[in-house]
Formats: C-alpha cells, structure tokens, sequence
C-alpha cells in the first residue's frame, strides 16, 4: 500500500534539513553525558522494587480496578514529602502536563506560559479551550503586559529548571507578579526534582515559594531514576483532576512494582551525599571550562545541564559525531526540539562521571570549536 504522499514529503525535508530523528537502540560510547540521570540511579542500578506480593500490572484505570491502598498510601506520603496538601500520580511527566492543564481552565480563561516551556506543556496548553499567550522567556514585563490584557481566571505556567538551556525560572519575581494579579501559579519541577532543594524536594521548596504555588509537577524519570509523575495541590484541586482529566481518568495506573520504586527513589534521594557529589561535578566542569576558555561558548546555566552553542543542524551533527567516537555519549539538538538557528549539543552532568571524564569531553570540545 502506498504510504500518504505528506507523510513522504515531511520526512524528505527533515533529512533534507539535517533535522531527521532515528532510534539507535543502545548506546555504543562509555561514558554518559546526555541522560537525565543525575543522581545516578539508574546507572548504579539502585532502585529496586521488591518483589514478592506486588501487581505486576495494575489491571485498569484507579476508578476501576487499578486503585490500591498503595498508591493512595504513596500519594500521601508524596504530599507530605513536598510540603502540599495532596499528590495525585501519572504514568509520566508528559501526561501530568496534559492531565492537568488540559481541564483546569474553561473557555474565557486564559493560560500564559513561557515560551520555552518543555512540548508537552505547549501541547497541553493547545488542548484547552480556554484563551493562551506564551512570554518571552523570564521577561517579567512581558508576562505583566499578558496579564492585563488577559481574561476570567488566569494560570500561567513555567518550568523550574529549562532543559534545553538549563537556566532556573525567575520563579521569585513570577510568583510576585501571579500574587498581584490573582493568577494561579503552575510550576514544572521535571528537571529540579531530585537535584535542587533540601531532600531533592526541587526549586520552588529552595525558594520558600511552595505557599504562592498553586500547582507543581514533579516527573520521576530524571534524577529518580524510574518512571511516572505526581501533580501535587490542594485536596479540591485533586479531586477536580479525579473526575476531569481525561489522561488520569482513562489510563491504567502504575504497578504495584512501579509504586514500590517511587518510594525506594524518594527514599535514597532523602540523603544528601549523591546530590553534593553532582554538585561538584557541575562545579569542577565549570571550572574546567574556565580554564579551557570555552565559557563563551556555552548557553549561560548554573545548572547541570550545559549546551554548546552550535552553527546549525549540520555542524550539530558533525560535532556530536566526533565526540561519540571518543566515548562519550551526547546528543545533537535540533529544530523542532529548540528553535532553527538555536541548535546545540547538550551536555548532562552526573554524579558518576568522572573528573577524567570531564577533562576529557571539554578537551574534545574545545578541538572541534577552535
């Protein structure tokens, strides 16, 4: 059967763009420098559930025959870790993001995010009926200039860490400006959880903001090392999420294996010592940066997410090529994950690599871009 000529024609322009994506299957370099795996979990293969007495599947949706004592039991204790009132769990971080913002609003109210939220936020967004506008990102004066020219109830959504450029949001002044105007504030904390705040409780428990945050997301498939996500609020915004989101409502739930495996993540990322090793790391990479000149060439970022700034997709490619050779595993990132001429390479620090490893990739670098 013949394949739909639009479906040939898209993918002819990505390979003509250098923009066509292709699963590789395993890695063939060593040394990890583009997982989310920051703490190292999934590396030193440290999460386990249990295995006797568990589900291995959770057989339908939780209004069904998927509900358990232990999820509910997990959800609490995922509350409380975070200091809110009450948590409801997702199968990932994409679907808390639609399961959310998709209902909260009605038609006549507004959602305003910024404009580097990750896709699945932009396509959430997309799915309500309520009215949108994206802000410049972290431009307080633009998110104002959205706000007074917004309607009915307002939520504007931002991430905590960005994890393309691996810059913070200006959370402080944004929950700021939400408090003056009466909007409700929904934070993205897929990249901070685990890494930032006492406990790995993420950015906004950092801050003191969580009392002028409505809503956060926190996904488990970055530094917990495991899958799924909670969205955490206010008891009458779960129960609003029960029975009106659609992703939750028509979903199977997680395992019990899978259940037993946020909770074993929740409770190593308790300790201190894996997050003060990663840390140093970001540290010693900035600092071997310094010396090597090469700051310059990067996207400015405190974080342990680091993108070499790059001349488009072709010369992405090319790098990302040269320094898998090596060893090292990185990643090429291209339109339409980052906008055209923003393409980058974009490094993750983790705990486990090494300070050879670190040396080594910066010098790599710094041959490919002199």
């Amino acid at each position: 059967m013949k394949e739909p000529d639009f479906h040939i024609k898209a993918l002819s322009e990505r390979q003509t763009n250098g923009q066509l994506r292709k699963l590789e299957g395993d890695p063939i370099a060593s040394f990890d420098f583009f997982s989310n795996d920051y703490l190292g979990f999934v590396h030193d293969a440290v999460v386990k559930p249990k295995d006797s007495g568990l589900r291995s599947g959770a057989t339908g949706s939780r209004l069904l025959s998927g509900d358990s004592s232990r999820a509910l039991l997990l959800e609490q204790y995922l509350a409380d870790y975070h200091h809110m009132d009450a948590a409801l769990l997702f199968q990932s971080g994409y679907m808390a993001n639609l399961g959310l913002l998709s209902c909260v609003a009605k038609r006549g109210d507004t959602i305003i995010y910024d404009n580097l939220v990750h896709a699945s936020l932009r396509q959430a967004v997309q799915l309500s009926p309520a009215s949108t506008y994206s802000f410049k990102h972290n431009d307080i004066a633009d998110l104002r200039a959205k706000l007074n020219r917004s309607k009915g109830t307002v939520f504007v959504v931002v991430e905590a860490l960005y994890s393309m450029d691996g810059d913070e949001g200006a959370l402080e002044d944004i929950c700021s400006v939400c408090s003056a105007f009466g909007a409700y504030l929904i934070v993205d904390e897929a990249h901070s959880t685990g890494v930032y705040g006492a406990k790995g409780r993420g950015l906004v428990d950092q801050l003191h903001l969580k009392d002028a945050v409505w809503a956060r997301i926190h996904t488990f498939g970055k530094a917990a090392g495991i899958h799924g996500a909670v969205v955490l609020g206010s008891e009458h915004l779960i129960d609003f999420l029960i029975n009106f989101s659609k992703p939750f409502i028509y979903t199977t739930a997680l395992s019990d294996h899978s259940l037993d495996a946020i909770h074993t993540a929740y409770k190593m990322m308790q300790s201190d010592h894996a997050r003060q090793q990663l840390w140093d790391k970001v540290r010693y990479f900035e600092d071997c940066l310094s010396k090597a000149g090469l700051e310059e060439q990067f996207y400015p970022s405190n974080s342990p997410i680091k993108s070499l700034k790059v001349d488009g997709a072709a010369e992405s490619l090319r790098i990302s090529k040269e320094i898998r050779k090596a060893g090292y595993m990185v990643k090429a990132i291209r339109y339409p994950t980052v906008p055209k001429g923003t393409e980058r390479i974009r490094l993750c620090i983790h705990k486990h690599n090494t300070e050879e490893q670190i040396k080594g990739i910066i010098e790599l670098i710094r041959n490919q871009v002199r």
